[in-house]
């Protein structure tokens, strides 16, 4: 995938096109830009939302995007990824997803909540699930952490696709504007959809229609619970890509059996109503999220992993060897590819001709030349933006002016903020971003970034009332 150049386009061409609005069945969003599904332990360990969860989520409001895709929020506690994040397992929680809402709607902007469930993708899954194994589609573990789990069983199936339909209840009772399913990176529907990791005998396992069978029974429980006028998306992988650690394990799902399974989720018009594109069978991916692999990082706060998986400490020890962790880096950046901005925009365009709904990509996006390149040409109908939102907040008032960010401020792909999330608080930990005269002020410039998540405190502004 190429950048438009200069030549092509002027700004204001490419400007036009990513701030016009965009219309789905049941929703419309101000421009083509989104904020990406992104996390942070910002919650109670019970998973009642925290008041540094509605500062995050209103600076990416205020700063311009047209609809926010919350962070990964468990329908169950058996299906976090991590503690500390706010939950939708209860009506308990009703309230603070209201003010949530209530907060991005004063800057026109739309939130969609994600619907997550971890299945054996569990990287901690706090102490209520210690001596559980996690639930899957398969009793096989994960082949990178090595995570342990059992296949469900039809009632627990079914159990599951009843958390999903009164999670989607709680989003449209607290005013929220549309849900998607997390059906991507690995977690509990990719372990179903793919190809892959399903190794199921029954009725959702084997061919295509069968493994569709769970994430279908979920949307349409959805629509039965949360209504038809409730805007509704899946975030689906493009590729599997599951071979990407050892090349002789079977690869996954196809762009074609992607394509198969999105003509389904279709539902005869009754299904979802846009799908998310990325890649990637597990979290984190080479090319999800596509970037480097900071080895200084994982050997730093990867040591949290150490007590979950069977495989985790000899990938400590990988991290750790002076040989062996530039290897993996270098392993890593060759799995990736040399696209990093854009790098899903194929798939999306394959799955867009191939459905009658809007479709979103993500990878990496940060320039509007780039973005207006694969809205014009039909790839895709907007994109979703991570890490590039992380490193400057404001990227949408900045697209509105120039192309992309300022030389040296640019989103760098680094992942620091990747590894920095399993124990510190999500935001950029490039130093090189930030200005400074020496190390001392750039890291303080740093610090006050990373933590004005915290500001306004909680005083002013959490408020419940249930």
């Amino acid at each position: 995938m190429t950048r438009a150049t200069p030549s092509s386009f002027t700004h204001e061409d490419d400007r036009s096109i990513v701030f016009s609005p965009l219309s789905f069945k049941n929703l419309n969003v101000k421009n083509r830009l989104f904020r990406s599904n992104l996390s942070g332990m910002f919650d109670d360990y019970n998973g009642h939302g925290g008041n540094a969860r509605i500062n995050w989520e209103a600076k990416f409001a205020r700063g311009g995007v047209g609809a926010i895709i919350s962070s990964y929020t468990p329908v169950a506690v058996c299906g976090r990824i991590l503690t500390r994040y706010a939950m939708i397992d209860d009506d308990d929680k009703i309230p603070f997803w209201r003010l949530v809402g209530e907060q991005v709607h004063r800057y026109d902007c739309k939130f969609i909540l994600q619907l997550s469930h971890s299945g054996r993708q569990q990287d901690m899954g706090g102490v209520e699930n210690l001596y559980k194994r996690a639930l899957s589609s398969t009793s096989r573990k994960d082949f990178f952490h090595g995570l342990l789990c059992q296949a469900m069983t039809k009632a627990e199936i079914d159990e599951t696709v009843r958390q999903f339909a009164q999670g989607a209840r709680r989003a449209r009772e607290a005013g929220l504007d549309g849900v998607e399913l997390h059906g991507a990176n690995g977690y509990l529907i990719t372990q179903f959809l793919s190809s892959g990791i399903n190794d199921r005998t029954d009725e959702y396992g084997g061919p295509v229609v069968n493994r569709t069978r769970f994430v279908l029974e979920i949307v349409r429980a959805i629509r039965k619970e949360a209504g038809r006028d409730f805007h509704l998306q899946m975030k689906i992988n493009g590729v599997d890509h599951n071979g990407w650690l050892y090349p002789w394990v079977h690869k996954g799902n196809s762009l074609e059996e992607t394509v198969e399974i999105c003509r389904l989720l279709e539902d005869g018009g009754n299904g979802v109503d846009a799908f998310h594109v990325s890649s990637g069978s597990t979290f984190p991916h080479p090319r999800n999220p596509a970037g480097d692999f900071p080895v200084a990082e994982a050997l730093r706060w990867y040591d949290g992993m150490l007590s979950q998986g069977v495989r985790t400490h000899l990938n400590y020890a990988i991290f750790e060897s002076g040989i062996l962790g530039p290897l993996f880096r270098r392993y890593w950046i060759y799995r990736r590819g040399p696209t990093i901005e854009g790098i899903n925009a194929a798939y999306a365009r394959e799955i867009k001709s191939n459905v009658s709904v809007k479709v979103v990509c993500t990878g990496g996006f940060q320039h509007a030349a780039m973005i207006a390149q694969v809205i014009r040409g039909n790839w895709c109908d907007a994109v979703s933006i991570g890490r590039p939102l992380i490193a400057n907040n404001d990227l949408p008032r900045i697209l509105e002016r120039q192309d992309g960010p300022a030389p040296g401020k640019e989103c760098t792909y680094c992942n620091k903020c990747l590894l920095n999330d399993l124990e510190n608080p999500l935001g950029c930990y490039e130093l090189s971003r930030y200005d400074g005269a020496d190390f001392d002020e750039k890291y303080r410039n740093m610090m006050a970034s990373v933590m004005s998540v915290y500001d306004p405190p909680a005083s002013s502004r959490l408020r419940l009332e249930v």
